[in-house]
């Protein structure tokens, strides 16, 4: 399954916490300086963004898709979901969660497209 964005998908940081406490998810907050784009790659885990305040776009490698995502926007990232986080003008604050405890830098490592422990499907 690819990456996913539902718009407009809530309103304000209190939401957000209770979506998340729903999923029983770990949040984190990001925050993320306008950069240049990063190559196609995956993750090893799900994520789910919550965008708190400007705006970006994520390309869906999988279908070549350029989604634009903005304040209220929750943006979910299956494990192994190709993908590129897009280079934004702006700041973009986001509420990260992911499904179990671990370092930001463990969970969002970026991972080649090639790497063949990636799951398919």
């Amino acid at each position: 399954m690819g990456v996913r964005v539902h718009k407009n998908f809530f309103n304000g940081l209190s939401e957000a916490l209770a979506d998340i406490a729903k999923d029983q998810y770990w949040p984190t907050t990001l925050i993320s300086e306008p950069t240049p784009p990063p190559p196609v790659h995956w993750h090893d885990c799900e994520a789910h963004g919550y965008v708190m305040s400007g705006s970006t776009w994520i390309l869906d490698g999988a279908t070549g898709e350029r989604l634009t995502i903005e304040p209220g926007d929750k943006l979910v990232i299956p494990a192994g979901a190709l993908h590129i986080e897009g280079q934004g003008n702006e700041t973009v604050v986001y509420i990260v969660a992911i499904p179990e405890a671990r370092s930001y830098a463990d969970a969002f490592r970026l991972l080649p497209a090639d790497d063949p422990s990636r799951p398919q499907g």
